[in-house]
């Protein structure tokens, strides 16, 4: 373990995250809101003192990065950032407690959207885009955006990727030059965002908001600049944009990459887990869009569609963002609607869940399972388009799944032990470690009322969720073998 090299790292990191506070700085001075400019001035100041203390006694070290490093470094980054990203809230003079003031950060920096804020309404502009500003931080990665731009990394970005971006669903074909494909996932990611906030301001929304949602919309996060969310604008071509925005944010960047560099959408169609994960969404449009008609909840067919169509999205991309009261709705729609949260949206996306990809291949494994049952001695490959699927990428998937339902059960019952009714702690779970934001029962819309230890608890399942669950805990692992 190169501890100095790994300290360097993280003082790099702090700060050239202190920078991120600047324009917070500017719209506190801009709407003339008292003592703005001081809080976050002296959180720059913090935030930079830290990193200077860690980068200046490491910072002729100059090793490479082991995969061991990697792990270390992206774990403690995440911790670290989700700390420091608080203090904005605890120097405002908004009376934000401590730990109030890490789960905002922390569910801004994993874009998990689960918030303990209300009356956003009254909130300082500056406050409100700073968190928006952190959901686009880390909506596609903080790690991957300093492979992309921090040549002080040296040559360990590879490691730091891996560390990072988990499971089946990286494209090899594009991960050689790691550092220039970290640079055009972060110029698509870019694009979107001000395409997203250029929709929505020609929609009607005021420059504020159009960024602030841009942010939320792309990031797949869910934040909100008002306590009604999508909603508070009451427009339909505003809704629409949001879809079409969740939509494209949920789906693999690689293919965004490629259809852009090759010209052509028919690699949206040819990858199964898009046309898989497109189907779904549109058969789920079909069950909620049938519920409420049924349960008579809107007589208005359009409406009753509009709203079906941006609830399953919202869920099934993990983005959170809300133009209806869920809680209205029967019982059935509500953990539908968390069970497309779960499972999230496509590999290699910001939106968060176990991945389409996964649930696709745990299906095929399930199938092969079935016919060995009635075919003992043959032999059943497990393929996507012809290819067969390596035992070692399956077995990590199985890994997975087993960890995510350990850790949702473990994180349940903490949260049962806290005081928290079932449904609540099922449904806060889900929300965090899947990184939907709203959950269901008491946690609907607002974290505010649970204990200051159910909500580090939750804080810590949003990282777990972020980093896909691998990342954070193969270091335990990491840590007690011999070198």
């Amino acid at each position: 373990m190169h501890l100095h090299n790994i300290i360097r790292i993280l003082g790099i990191l702090l700060l050239s995250f202190s920078s991120t506070v600047i324009p917070s700085i500017f719209i506190a001075y801009y709407y003339v809101e008292p003592d703005g400019c001081s809080y976050y001035l002296l959180t720059m100041a913090v935030i930079a003192t830290i990193g200077l203390s860690l980068w200046l006694p490491c910072r002729t070290s100059r090793t490479n990065i082991r995969i061991r490093d990697g792990f270390l470094i992206v774990t403690f980054a995440w911790l670290l950032l989700s700390t420091i990203a608080a203090l904005p809230f605890i120097f405002s003079p908004h009376n934000i407690s401590w730990v109030d003031a890490v789960f905002e950060a922390t569910s801004g920096l994993t874009a998990t959207g689960s918030t303990i804020l209300y009356e956003l309404d009254s909130m300082p502009r500056s406050l409100l885009y700073y968190r928006q500003q952190l959901q686009f931080i880390g909506g596609m990665g903080i790690i991957l955006l300093a492979v992309a731009i921090l040549p002080a990394l040296g040559t360990g970005g590879m490691q730091l990727f891996r560390a990072e971006v988990t499971g089946p669903s990286k494209d090899n074909k594009l991960v050689p030059k790691i550092a220039q494909y970290a640079k055009n996932i972060w110029q698509i990611y870019l694009s979107l965002t001000v395409f997203c906030a250029l929709s929505y301001w020609s929609a009607g929304m005021e420059w504020f908001d159009a960024i602030s949602y841009g942010f939320s919309t792309v990031s797949t996060g869910g934040f909100a600049t008002h306590d009604a969310s999508i909603g508070y604008f009451a427009n339909n071509n505003i809704t629409l944009i949001s879809i079409f925005f969740m939509l494209l944010s949920s789906i693999n960047f690689s293919l965004h990459f490629l259809a852009m560099a090759r010209g052509g959408i028919r690699y949206y169609w040819h990858d199964i887990e898009c046309r898989y994960y497109l189907s779904m969404i549109i058969i789920a449009i079909i069950v909620v869009s049938a519920a409420l008609y049924i349960a008579n909840i809107t007589d208005n067919l359009p409406q009753t569609l509009l709203e079906a169509a941006f609830a399953v999205t919202a869920f099934a991309t993990t983005t959170g963002l809300a133009i209806s009261d869920i809680n209205s709705w029967p019982l059935f729609l509500s953990f539908f609607l968390l069970a497309l949260g779960i499972i999230g949206g496509c590999g290699g996306s910001t939106s968060g869940g176990i991945k389409v990809i996964r649930a696709i291949l745990l299906c095929k494994h399930a199938a092969r399972e079935l016919k060995r049952l009635l075919h003992p001695h043959a032999y059943y490959d497990i393929t996507i388009k012809q290819r067969a699927i390596p035992t070692r990428t399956m077995d990590a998937i199985a890994g997975f799944i087993i960890l995510y339902i350990m850790l949702f059960a473990i994180i349940t019952l903490s949260l049962l032990l806290t005081g928290v009714d079932f449904a609540s702690a099922f449904a806060a779970t889900a929300a965090t470690i899947s990184n939907i934001g709203p959950g269901l029962g008491s946690v609907v819309q607002n974290f505010s009322e649970l204990s200051d230890a159910a909500k580090i608890i939750l804080s810590g399942a949003m990282i777990l969720g972020r980093l896909e669950i691998f990342t954070a805990l193969v270091l335990l692992f990491a840590l007690q073998e011999p070198k």
